[in-house]
């Protein structure tokens, strides 16, 4: 067994040594999970003649794809932490009812969302942003991965419960071989075979596929805690209803950034053309890179929070709280200042043929991440509030960004700037700095009451 006594180095071991052993593979696990995305990007925007046009496309897919995974957050970041708080109180039964109906809810979602977005793709395109030159792209990717949306579910609503019960190597793993998988796949299929950027999505669903059934491998072998147990199955409100209630505050900060890059899309589709929107999937891309590694390090943290919560241990949750804001604090405000210096680095990355989308992208990069250096402790806050079963608190956060702030600011900005497109962009960090005001005065007055419960 790879950790015989992890249950109780989580109560007992050193809190900085834990972190590191925790955080770092989940930290890479983000970063290569990235990748999936990430490699389609950079091999489409280099496609011959059409590498502009076939990246704008594939950006507007994001809001698709963002889809997806909030519904596999709304099951997995609720059950994970709610798996290891009862693992923390000694009651593994309970921790496996969790990790049955998970299972079960994720398979129902994934085939209900892949027959509707499977009917209404085409005219949802349209409403994102589309244009004649952008759809075909569009089309072509969308309708293979949503295809193959519940290997991408399976892999990352269930890898979480691998992550809560402290084996964050193999939960590396799972994205480690589906990234592997896609990064040789992509090529064969974008360049070899000529299928483009549907290429890049049947590469993209055959790498989650190899992932999701290793995810299942895992949760029915021998190392593993807690095991999928054909009795637990059977779908309880009593079990699934507090999973979705803890999780509603992760899927609605992805269901949320769906609406978002619709938001951006189709305003800069109508102020600054397929340009703008391109420049855009750019942005989008670089600001993954920012935030991934955070979320990473808050899933590693995860768990020591919330089995020391469960445990009574209010000392240690203390000091995992601490670490957690200001390593993400550190990690936000370096990236920020890379980006603010060299946003050309970044750019090339993703297209290097177009000397329009180059100008765009570079002065927009430096607006539209004005904020993101500060915006290490708002992820940081969210990520705790969750992991201690705070699910009003949490969703409230996700909420304040996104829809109360960011939505209608995209809208309302350009209505009192003449520049449209720098209006728009500048809609991002105005939200940002408020979010994180607001977030920070929530933990402050919050956190002593919560930990009092313990």
């Amino acid at each position: 067994m790879e950790k015989e006594t992890e249950k109780q180095n989580l109560g007992s071991g050193s809190i900085p040594g834990l972190m590191i052993k925790l955080a770092v593979p989940t930290i890479i696990a983000q970063l290569v999970n990235l990748l999936y995305n990430l490699v389609d990007r950079i091999y489409i925007g280099h496609i011959r003649e059409v590498g502009d046009i076939a990246l704008t496309g594939l950006g507007l897919c994001f809001p698709v794809l963002m889809m997806v995974t909030a519904f596999a957050m709304l099951i997995g970041s609720g059950g994970a932490p709610r798996a290891a708080i009862y693992m923390g109180k000694g009651d593994n039964e309970t921790a496996e009812r969790i990790l049955g109906n998970s299972v079960t809810s994720l398979i129902v979602i994934s085939v209900v969302l892949t027959i509707f977005l499977e009917a209404v793709a085409e005219p949802i395109l349209w409403m994102f942003g589309a244009s004649e030159k952008t759809l075909p792209f569009a089309l072509g990717y969308m309708r293979i991965y949503v295809a193959g949306s519940i290997f991408v579910m399976m892999t990352l609503g269930l890898n979480m419960f691998i992550t809560t019960q402290g084996f964050a190597k193999i939960s590396m793993k799972t994205v480690l071989i589906g990234a592997i998988c896609n990064i040789i796949l992509d090529p064969l299929f974008i360049f070899a075979f000529h299928m483009g950027v549907k290429g890049a999505a049947v590469a993209t669903i055959l790498s989650q596929a190899v992932s999701a059934v290793w995810v299942f491998s895992f949760l029915n072998g021998k190392q593993t805690k807690l095991r999928i147990r054909k009795e637990y199955l059977k779908v309880q409100p009593q079990i699934i209803l507090p999973v979705m209630g803890l999780g509603l505050a992760s899927f609605v900060m992805n269901i949320t950034e769906s609406l978002i890059n619709i938001a951006f899309n189709a305003s800069l589709s109508k102020y600054g053309g397929d340009v703008a929107v391109g420049a855009m999937t750019i942005l989008a891309s670089i600001m993954q890179l920012q935030f991934m590694p955070v979320q990473g390090l808050g899933q590693g943290a995860q768990p020591l929070i919330s089995y020391n919560y469960g445990a009574a241990k209010v000392d240690r949750v203390k000091k995992t709280i601490r670490i957690l804001i200001v390593v993400s604090l550190i990690y936000t405000m370096a990236f920020w200042l890379f980006v603010e210096c060299f946003p050309g680095v970044f750019v090339q990355l993703f297209n290097s043929s177009s000397p329009e989308l180059y100008e765009m992208t570079t002065w927009a990069a430096r607006i539209y991440m004005g904020m993101t250096g500060i915006f290490g402790i708002q992820m940081a806050i969210q990520q705790t509030f969750m992991s201690l079963g705070q699910a009003k608190l949490s969703l409230f956060i996700a909420c304040l960004r996104k829809i109360i702030l960011l939505l209608p600011l995209i809208y309302l900005m350009p209505m009192f700037i003449e520049n449209k497109v720098f209006a728009v962009f500048l809609a991002e960090p105005v939200s940002d700095f408020i979010s994180v005001a607001v977030a920070s005065t929530l933990f402050l007055c919050n956190i002593k009451k919560i930990l009092a419960k313990a």
